[in-house]
């Protein structure tokens, strides 16, 4: 007759089976993660009955580790295990989901730290370390790009000249978060700049051409060579954490998108504009999939814009209140 632990083996492998056929590949390789770490859990418990109890989970919970929503996201799938022992006549108890607290707090360049970054990156020199040509025109442009228009930054490097409007100053982004496609409308100024790096680099009238190449030929400049070369200019401009929150992500080339998102913001309250009213289009411009997601972009460390952070705190408190992690 099998132990428990050997029929929770076999319940285990029927569990994944039936998630594999409901969940992305990517989605079933978590829950795999998650229920084979909880599985070797249990397998160092000394289980004497066919019962999973509350001591046995609790004591599971407080040895997890990481953010509270990954916390969060692991008791969730171990609850749908639970679930399903429970559904076959396993005794089982069925823990809370934890709460998520707000525990990531964005870099945000301040205005002087900008002006850094962008005239050292103007005055990029080409080493013999450095086999890309073209680094000197297209890594200011891009950095330009991703902060006037708030990109991603592998939406950026991604673009083709056929995904540029010049003469009407739009951006089509085809390869997006989610395989979403959106137009992004660039400021006339930003726009002017672009059109004389297409001139520069020769790119009027290719439709198939790479608006930022590499050194080789149809490919694109990569995220790590741009996050590599920002991460140069940074050491050189003398940014860096230190002195700052425990909990705030060190500078990098997203934080130009959440400077994009708080200037923003910034702009449409000086101009008499409500925030309620203008986090719906940006919300679309960013490429969000909701205004929940667009909620983190209201978020920002009280040091460099305290006078702003009472404006944003009220606006948040009124559409996203504290709420307990749901299922």
């Amino acid at each position: 007759m099998l132990d428990f632990k050997s029929i929770l083996r076999i319940e285990f492998a029927d569990f994944l089976s039936m998630r594999e056929d409901v969940l992305s590949e990517s989605a079933y390789a978590h829950d795999c993660h998650y229920l084979t770490s909880f599985d070797s859990y249990l397998i160092d418990c000394n289980l004497q009955h066919k019962e999973i109890s509350e001591s046995v989970i609790t004591e599971w919970i407080k040895n997890l580790s990481g953010k509270s929503s990954s916390v969060a996201n692991k008791v969730i799938v171990i609850r749908l295990f639970l679930r399903y022992l429970s559904s076959i006549g396993i005794r089982v108890f069925m823990p809370p989901i934890p709460k998520v607290t707000d525990d990531y707090i964005p870099y945000i360049f301040s205005d002087e730290e900008l002006k850094r970054i962008f005239a050292l990156s103007d005055n990029i020199t080409l080493t013999k370390t450095q086999p890309n040509p073209y680094i000197q025109l297209e890594f200011p442009m891009m950095l330009r790009i991703m902060y006037g228009c708030g990109l991603r930054v592998g939406e950026t490097l991604a673009l083709k000249m056929k995904d540029v409007d010049l003469d009407g100053g739009i951006l089509l982004l085809k390869q997006t978060k989610g395989d979403k496609q959106r137009l992004v409308p660039m400021h006339q100024t930003l726009t002017s700049i672009l059109i004389r790096y297409c001139l520069a680099m020769g790119l009027i009238g290719k439709a198939e051409a790479l608006l930022f190449p590499s050194a080789i030929q149809e490919v694109p400049l990569s995220v790590k060579s741009a996050r590599n070369k920002l991460n140069i200019i940074l050491k050189y401009a003398d940014i860096s954490l230190k002195g700052r929150a425990k909990r705030e992500r060190g500078p990098c080339l997203h934080c130009l998108r959440r400077v994009f998102a708080f200037k923003s913001f910034a702009a449409a309250e000086k101009s008499g504009r409500s925030i309620d009213a203008s986090v719906p289009y940006l919300s679309i411009y960013l490429g969000h999939d909701s205004l929940k997601e667009t909620e983190s972009y209201l978020k920002f460390s009280s040091e460099l814009y305290p006078e702003a952070m009472e404006l944003f705190d009220d606006y948040t408190l009124q559409v996203f209140p504290e709420v307990s992690y749901d299922e």
